[in-house]
Formats: C-alpha cells, structure tokens, sequence
C-alpha cells in the first residue's frame, strides 16, 4: 500500500515562500502523475498544479499560475511544490495526490486521483 506524507508547511507572511515536499513509499512512483490539491475551510478541494511522468506536462491552477511550481525527482521518491508570492488566499491545507492509473494521463479532474496524503497546513498571514 503506497503513502504519501507530505511536509513543508507553515506559517509565513503574505509576499512570502514555502516548499512543499511530498515523499511516497513504493517502488513506482516514477510510473504515476502526480498532483497537488488544497481545501481551504468552507470551500471545496481544488486542484492546484499537476505534473505527469518525466514531467512531460505540467499544469497549474489559475489561481497559482506564475507563483506556484511543481517539480519532481523520482530517484528520491518525492514531488515538490515550490510556492512564492504568497497571499492570504493561498491558506488552506496541501494535499499531494497520486493518479489511478500508472502509465497514464486524462485529466486532471479529482477523481483521476485516488491516492491522496494526510495534507500539510499552509497559513498566510496579511
């Protein structure tokens, strides 16, 4: 059974940067896209950057277009999500996600995901 623990978050003033990290258990996390999700209280989960094998596509939020950058490195296991300029909008808890089906891409609707870590709380202050 594959997991995936995610780190990096905290607390940080608006202007500022975190990386976030995502490492999974498991030989195959090379064979999978990958994908970052946040949920912020009272709103639903939404997809925030997605990279697939090799990291041969790459696709951001609108809301994170230009500020967010998502990265891996499958010799270590891990994703990474590098985020800069942050605003107080960008609070919310990280998810790192893992896709269905290795080898293979749709989409990246929520439901193409279906591995999912415990999430790591980013808090921007004004």
């Amino acid at each position: 059974q594959v997991q995936l623990v995610e780190s990096g978050g905290g607390l940080v003033q608006a202007g500022g940067s975190l990386r976030l990290s995502c490492a999974a258990s498991g030989p195959t996390f090379s064979s999978y896209a990958m994908g970052w999700f946040r949920q912020a209280p009272g709103k639903e989960r939404e997809f925030v950057a997605g990279i697939t094998r090799e990291g041969r596509l790459i696709k951001y939020g609108d809301s994170v277009k230009g500020r967010f950058t998502i990265s891996r490195e499958d010799a270590k296991n891990t994703m990474y999500l590098q985020l800069t300029s942050l605003k107080p909008e960008d609070t919310a808890l990280y998810y790192c996600a893992r896709y269905r089906i290795p080898y293979q891409w749709s989409g990246w609707e929520t439901a193409n995901f279906d591995t999912w870590g415990q999430g790591t709380q980013v808090t921007v202050s004004s």
